[in-house]
């Protein structure tokens, strides 16, 4: 799912090693002089990371090897790493990952290093926890907003929309012959969740029970915005890229996505702003879901090497590090006064701030369930935005496949 932008461009198969001291096995080695440290990133985010491991490694006298592995197939690698006692003194995470990790046992819980939470964006720390203990942290977050062409909500008079009805009233004067007034992912993969979240959330929905009225008329409004012709019945082929790229194009005046498009909008010219995804009434608050890569300490036996990973991970999250991390890839710090500072030199950034500020964890409610809802309700948003189902119908076959 591209709600994390680095993540989009992951080595394709294979691991790639490399570090200060040359290629290495995957496994911590015990020592605490060396950590070996593994992430999924690739280029440009890999040489932008190397450079933060490499400022910590010096800052704590350790050589770090690094190992990068493709991320289809990471969590059975990991487990696979967990049974042959072959894990890294630092492991990466997408942060809807790290619940069934802990789960497994394969992790150590921060606070018996002294890292807490405290400072840290409220849902960070709860995509970071498990049964009440903190395992991971963020050095950044993301997520998404209503993105919109400057150029073409000026030329029609229009103000940025608050509320659904201010969306659907905007989008649907603003589309035109070649020209949609909004668009979105609806796609059968957890992007088309992703983007449904902050409607359904926003409007008291909860994944416990997608059945429920409330995310009905989150997805009846959606699934309006496509039958009224305001947002392409394509929708439920789009990935994020593609409505970017329509974006781009000039074929929609608004869209739903991430600040990872941000040097693509920035390299074809497009004047552009975001703001918060609107909500259905005036003065709600919209709750947006976060993603992010966190840093973990695995519980691989060697107190001395997990000491030092521990005092690595948290040189990962220092305001600093944060900062540059954020800078590089468009983001939001995840600690909340980095985040303030962020937002005041990175203003076309400040809308995500306070969007991360109230963001939410997938896993929050339902921990390593979560895949199966998250399936579960892009199987209803496609259903309901073809015509296959009405949205209570799609939400409530959805629903019961679930509790199966």
């Amino acid at each position: 799912m591209k709600h994390s932008r680095w993540a989009a461009t992951l080595v394709a198969a294979g691991i790639v090693a490399a570090g200060l001291s040359g290629c290495s096995s995957s496994s911590g080695g015990g020592s605490s002089d060396s950590l070996t440290v593994q992430d999924y990133y690739a280029e440009p985010q890999a040489g932008q990371m190397k450079a933060i491991y490499d400022s910590c490694a010096s800052q704590l006298g350790v050589k770090i090897n690094i190992v990068h592995v493709a991320s289809n197939g990471l969590i059975a690698k990991v487990l696979q790493q967990v049974s042959s006692k072959t894990m890294p003194d630092v492991l990466m995470l997408d942060n809807p990952n790290v619940q069934q990790i802990a789960a497994s046992g394969a992790l150590a819980p921060l606070s018996q290093f002294g890292i807490t939470g405290d400072g840290f964006a409220k849902g960070a720390v709860s995509a970071g926890s498990y049964n009440g203990k903190l395992y991971a942290v963020p050095p950044v977050l993301n997520s998404i907003s209503l993105f919109y062409n400057k150029d073409i909500l000026s030329q029609a008079g229009i103000t940025p929309p608050k509320t659904w009805d201010e969306l659907a009233a905007d989008a649907k004067q603003l589309t035109k012959p070649g020209r949609y007034g909004f668009a979105f992912s609806a796609a059968n993969t957890g992007e088309g969740t992703w983007t449904f979240l902050p409607f359904m959330w926003s409007n008291g929905g909860d994944e416990t029970n997608i059945a429920t009225p409330q995310t009905a008329q989150a997805l009846q409004y959606l699934t309006g915005l496509v039958s009224s012709g305001s947002a392409s019945k394509s929708v439920v082929n789009w990935t994020q890229a593609d409505v970017n790229d329509q974006f781009i194009a000039g074929k929609a005046a608004m869209m739903i996505n991430g600040p990872w498009q941000i040097p693509a909008l920035d390299k074809a010219g497009v004047h552009w702003a975001s703001v918060s995804i609107p909500t259905r009434e005036a003065g709600q608050t919209v709750v947006s879901p976060l993603g992010g890569e966190t840093f973990s300490v695995p519980n691989t036996g060697h107190s001395a090497s997990m000491k030092k990973a521990a005092q690595f991970v948290s040189c990962l999250t220092n305001d600093q590090n944060e900062a540059t991390k954020a800078a590089n890839e468009d983001a939001v710090p995840s600690r909340t006064d980095a985040a303030a500072k962020f937002a005041s030199s990175n203003p076309e950034l400040a809308s995500f701030v306070s969007i991360v500020a109230d963001g939410r964890s997938r896993t929050a409610q339902l921990g390593a369930k979560w895949p199966a809802t998250e399936t579960a309700i892009y199987t209803a948003v496609q259903a309901a935005i073809t015509g296959e189902a009405s949205p209570q119908a799609a939400l409530q076959q959805a629903q019961s496949q679930i509790s199966k």
